[in-house]
C-alpha cells in the first residue's frame, strides 16, 4: 500500500464506536488523565497520589510522567510533580475565553469594588460542564487577600458549590437523580450528603433565584451565586461572590444577591451585544 492509500485511510472515520475505541491510543489516554489530575494539585502531587486519584498502577503513572517531564509538559520539584510551563503556553493559544474575559473584566472588577468580595465568572458548557475561568479581586485596603479560596481552571463538585447548584437547579429532578448517587461525597461536616436534601436545597435555589453554599465546599468559606442567561431564558454562565463566611455574613443573603443579578443582567446584554 502507497504512503498516500496509508494516509487516505488513516483519515478514513469508523463507521462503528466500538472502532473508535480500538483506534485509540490508551498511553495517551492515561497521560491525559494524569494531566487533568495535576490541575486539581497546583502545589503538586506525587506519583502515588496521582496512581491512586487516575486508577493507574505506580509504575505506569511513573514512566508517563517521565515521559511527560522529559516533553516539559509536567515538571518535577523533588518527589511531587505538577503542570510544566508547555500546558500554560498551549493554554493560552487555546483559551476559548480570553476575549470573554477581557469584555466582562472592567465590569466584574467594578462589582468587585463595590462589594469589597472576590467576584468570579463561569461558564456553562452543555448540561453540566462548568469552568470557572476567571476571578476579579477589590482593591480595597480591607480585603483579606490571603482568603485562600483559588478555584480558577479547578473542577469543583457541583453539589458543595453555589455554582453548581445554580447548574443542578436549571435540570428536572428526575435528571439531578440520574446524575448524582443517592449519597454524595462529604467534603466538610456541613456538605449535603443527601440527594433528598440537595433536591430541597436546589428548589429553593428555583424560587429565590440564587444559590448559596456556606462551609459546605471548605470551611469557612461562603459564596453567593446568580445566573447569567441569553435572551432566550437559557444559562450561559454564572457569577458569584465568595469570601470567608465571618465576613461576608455580615451583609443579608437579598444585600449579596442585588447587586449580582444586576450585573448579571449587564453580562448578559453586554455578551449579546457583541455577539
Amino acid at each position: 500500500m502507497s504512503d498516500a492509500q496509508l494516509l487516505e485511510e488513516s483519515s478514513e472515520k469508523p463507521e462503528k464506536s466500538g472502532e473508535s475505541a480500538d483506534l485509540a491510543n490508551k498511553s495517551i489516554i492515561k497521560a491525559a488523565a494524569l494531566l487533568y489530575e495535576l490541575g486539581n494539585h497546583p502545589q503538586g502531587a506525587s506519583v502515588t497520589e496521582l496512581a491512586r486519584h487516575t486508577g493507574l498502577s505506580r509504575p505506569t503513572a511513573f514512566r508517563l510522567l517521565l515521559s511527560l517531564e522529559q516533553t516539559s509538559f509536567v515538571e518535577r520539584l523533588g518527589t511531587k510533580y505538577r503542570l510544566g510551563w508547555k500546558v500554560v503556553h498551549l493554554g493560552r493559544l487555546a483559551d476559548p475565553n480570553s476575549g470573554l474575559v477581557n469584555r466582562i473584566g472592567p465590569l466584574l472588577k467594578a462589582l468587585a469594588n463595590k462589594m469589597h468580595e472576590a467576584i468570579g465568572y463561569g461558564v456553562l458548557y452543555g448540561e453540566t460542564a462548568l469552568d470557572l475561568i476567571t476571578e476579579e479581586l477589590p482593591e480595597s485596603r480591607l480585603f483579606n487577600f490571603s482568603h485562600g479560596f483559588a478555584y480558577v481552571g479547578r473542577d469543583f463538585p457541583l453539589h458543595a458549590s453555589a455554582m453548581g447548584k445554580l447548574v443542578l437547579a436549571e435540570l428536572p429532578d428526575s435528571r439531578v437523580k440520574q446524575l448524582l448517587p443517592e449519597t454524595l461525597p462529604k467534603l466538610t461536616r456541613f456538605t449535603l450528603t443527601s440527594r433528598r436534601a440537595l433536591l430541597a436545597a436546589l428548589q429553593q435555589v428555583r424560587e429565590q433565584g440564587y444559590a448559596v453554599v456556606d462551609d459546605e465546599l471548605e470551611e469557612s468559606h461562603y459564596a453567593l451565586a446568580v445566573a447569567v442567561r441569553n435572551p432566550a431564558g437559557r444559562m450561559i454562565g454564572t457569577v458569584a461572590v465568595t469570601g470567608p463566611g465571618q465576613r461576608i455574613k455580615q451583609r443579608t443573603e437579598n444585600e449579596l444577591a442585588e447587586p449580582l443579578l444586576k450585573a448579571a443582567e449587564e453580562i448578559g446584554a453586554l455578551l449579546t451585544r457583541d455577539n
